[in-house]
């Protein structure tokens, strides 16, 4: 209520004053070369002056209150100031600000300059009361149309930026002592408030959509892993037990040895945490214990050849591919040729990547030893989830016969360098 008295009497004050200025200068300079007495009509002229001032400024003071809901110098002022906090670095700050300039109702004129961080724009005054109210008879109207808004973007820090926003009239300073703007520069500086607001928030809730989307494709792709790891070939198990089963009868120490590389090849088959990748080393132990089993099964119709250079062996390697393709080679390989055959496990590094090669001498691509080819497809999918267009798989005809099937992976050693799933 204070507040609203001072304005309204600051106002009628200023024109008053003005008005008894402008008339004691008319009547020391011609009123007295007339025969008039001036007294009554200057009493009456400042009474209407008087009325229409303070008419205009209650005008002001209510529509301020409805747009703010409440009366201080600040809301009452025709020229506002704001400071925003943006939580984003100046030049994101900077384009928010010119967007939200740039979209108020009547912004006519924008100049912004990146470099320096500054938006100047011209907005043009609309008429709250209508095109036909009696506003175009108001004090405002004595002065220019246009409003003005400078908003300067201050960097703090890499991560944050404040925004100073100055919303006034394009006149002078001295010009509020006579001149109302009926609230459109605090309506500016509100909406240009609102739009930042919300332009964070919807910044926020993008953020948080990614992450959420993040979270989950990271979810689906451990499931996928997890499913993709989880597709070992069960007869292996059935058969490896049944033929121990048998042993027990002819040949105890064998069904001994085979039941020891069983245990081995599952401890190494249990599955890993996503902080504990396997080794090419490991790997070869589980094909290893894996291929000793079935020599005891097939006798002298599998060959084994290694060539793995010592330093691999703790060269990080996706878990079980290397099994996959050993038992592929076995499958659709050796077992299905008479006579049996070799299966070759070589390996090594170049520059920055690892090259695995399990090759067979048997069957190759015949139609009696091809398979669904779900275990090949499974390899190629874990690489491309694990790694990427890092890694690749390729598999060709071995020479004379048979398959050779390579994986190569980005080279990186256990306890340094960069891990992959």
């Amino acid at each position: 209520m204070l507040a609203s008295t001072f304005h309204l009497g600051r106002l009628l004050a200023a024109w008053i004053a003005v008005y008894m200025a402008v008339a004691i200068t008319l009547n020391e300079t011609w009123l007295e070369y007339i025969d008039v007495h001036p007294e009554g009509y200057i009493v009456l002229l400042a009474f209407l002056l008087g009325a229409w001032v303070l008419s205009v400024a209650f005008s002001h003071v209510r529509r301020v209150r409805l747009v703010a809901g409440e009366l201080n110098r600040s809301t009452l002022s025709n020229r506002q100031r704001r400071r925003i906090e943006v939580p984003f670095e100046a030049g994101e700050a900077f384009d928010m600000i010119d967007a939200a300039i740039r979209e108020l109702p009547g912004s006519v004129v924008a100049d912004s300059a990146r470099d320096s961080l500054q938006v100047r724009a011209k907005i043009r005054r609309i008429n709250p009361y209508g095109a036909h109210s009696a506003y175009g008879w108001a004090l405002e109207h004595l002065s220019t149309p246009n409003n003005q808004i400078l908003a300067t973007v201050t960097p703090n820090g890499d991560d944050a930026g404040s925004v100073t926003l100055i919303c006034e009239p394009e006149g002078p300073a001295w010009t509020d002592w006579f001149l109302v703007d009926h609230g459109t520069n605090l309506e500016n500086a509100e909406a240009i408030v609102r739009a930042i607001t919300r332009r964070v928030a919807e910044r926020r809730r993008c953020e948080q959509a990614q992450v959420r989307d993040t979270v989950t494709e990271k979810e689906l792709t451990v499931a996928r892993l997890n499913l993709l790891h989880a597709q070992v070939e069960p007869h292996f198990l059935y058969n490896t037990l049944a033929s121990a089963q048998l042993l027990t009868r002819s040949d105890p120490a064998r069904a001994d040895e085979m039941l020891g590389n069983l245990i081995s090849y599952l401890r190494h088959s249990l599955p890993r945490t996503e902080d504990a990748p396997s080794t090419l080393g490991e790997e070869l132990e589980r094909a290893r214990n894996y291929l000793d089993i079935l020599k005891i099964r097939m006798g002298p119709r599998l060959n084994l050849q290694v060539d793995l250079p010592e330093a691999l062996n703790k060269a990080l390697f996706p878990t079980m591919m290397l099994q996959t393709l050993v038992e592929n080679a076995i499958k659709h390989g050796i077992e299905p040729k008479p006579g049996g055959g070799t299966v070759w496990i070589l390996a090594r590094a170049l520059d920055s990547t690892l090259s695995v090669t399990v090759a067979d001498d048997g069957r190759g691509f015949s139609a009696e030893g091809g398979g669904t080819g779900i275990g090949l497809r499974n390899v190629r999918e874990r690489l491309r989830l694990a790694y990427g267009s890092a890694a690749s798989f390729s598999i060709v005809s071995n020479f004379p016969s048979g398959v050779a099937a390579t994986i190569t992976v980005p080279l990186a050693l256990q306890g340094g360098g960069k891990q992959h799933a």
